[in-house]
């Protein structure tokens, strides 16, 4: 394991599209800490790769790793910024190409490694938020606390549309999307894994801030025992 471990760090993981990120960047804003989204660096790689020559199917990790030496995390409050080539890139990363490809290039154990190396590089100075779909499991297995979000596809689904279009959607809307994590999930299935000793919250029923109460409570519950 790395030598951030004696750090205080809360891992939240869950399927895609369970709030994740949102809820993380929350907590490390109420506990005054900072925040990492490992989902965004795989997402930067993908990035970062699709700016070469060759399609998709001829990619291989060690090209990916090469293009993603240009990717920098930058601290921006209590988040990091994710630039390429200098350039921030936070609204290129959930375009549709980026979406559709950034399973395949998570399946790869060197972008696995490399994604894994800037997480850990985060958390080496001081307490952090870390989310993904392996923070417990693989990342950081000696998180003090350990949170695995659920939630059913259709709220899911819901929830990514309603923040994409900005408008509440349409029930035809809400079935291709579900349709579409669903089939997610069954690419993310190897990575997205429960830690045994992860606390695990539904999600389909709570608003966000009570999601992030819960979390925040229990953050504060187990600091004070470590």
């Amino acid at each position: 394991m790395s030598h951030a471990d004696h750090h205080f760090v809360i891992a939240i993981d869950g399927p895609a599209a369970s709030g994740k990120s949102s809820t993380a960047k929350l907590v490390a804003e109420r506990l005054g800490i900072h925040h990492a989204d490992s989902g965004a660096l795989y997402r930067a790689a993908t990035l970062a790769r699709t700016g070469r020559s060759g399609v998709p199917e001829s990619w291989n990790a060690g090209s990916i790793v090469h293009e993603a030496r240009r990717i920098a995390l930058v601290r921006s409050g209590t988040s990091f910024e994710i630039t390429l080539s200098g350039k921030p890139v936070s609204e290129e990363l959930h375009e549709p190409a980026i979406t559709a490809l950034v399973s395949m290039v998570a399946k790869m154990e060197p972008v696995r490694a490399w994604v894994n190396d800037r997480m850990w590089e985060c958390a080496a100075d001081g307490p952090i938020v870390v989310d993904g779909r392996d923070m417990g499991t693989a990342v950081f297995p000696k998180a003090q606390l350990k949170i695995f979000l659920i939630a059913k596809a259709e709220e899911r689904a819901r929830r990514r549309l309603l923040q994409r279009l900005g408008r509440m959607p349409m029930e035809a809307e809400i079935d291709a999307e579900t349709h579409a994590l669903r089939q997610r999930d069954v690419k993310d299935a190897e990575q997205t894994r429960q830690a045994d000793d992860a606390v695990v919250i539904d999600t389909t029923h709570l608003t966000q801030d009570e999601q992030v109460d819960r979390i925040v409570d229990l953050a504060r519950q187990v600091k004070s025992d470590v």
